[in-house]
C-alpha cells in the first residue's frame, strides 16, 4: 500500500485545508488563505484512512462516508511522485 503524506492547515477564522503534501496538494495550498500555517502532518494509504485520522485528531468522532473509491489504496505512482518532489 502507497502511504501519502497529507497536511493539515489552519487558514484562520475556523476555516482548515486536507491537502495532499507535495505537487499532488500545489492546487489546494494555492487557494489557501495568505498567512495559513501547516499545523499536522499525517501519512495514510487512502483517503479514508486520511479522513478518519484527521477526524481523530480533531476529536471529531467517526469519519463515515458512502463512496466506495473512498477506501480505494492510493496509487503507488502517487507515492513516487510525492516522494520524488520531496
Amino acid at each position: 500500500m502507497a502511504m501519502l503524506r497529507h497536511e493539515l492547515w489552519d487558514e484562520g477564522g475556523g476555516r482548515q485545508t486536507l491537502c495532499l503534501a507535495g505537487p499532488m496538494g500545489d492546487a489546494a495550498r494555492a487557494e489557501l488563505a495568505s498567512g495559513s500555517k501547516l499545523v499536522w502532518e499525517v501519512e495514510a494509504g487512502s483517503h479514508f484512512e486520511a479522513m478518519t485520522r484527521y477526524y481523530q485528531h480533531m476529536g471529531w468522532g467517526e469519519y463515515t462516508t458512502e463512496q466506495d473509491w473512498d477506501r480505494e489504496a492510493y496509487p503507488e505512482e502517487w507515492r513516487r511522485i510525492q516522494h520524488e518532489a520531496s
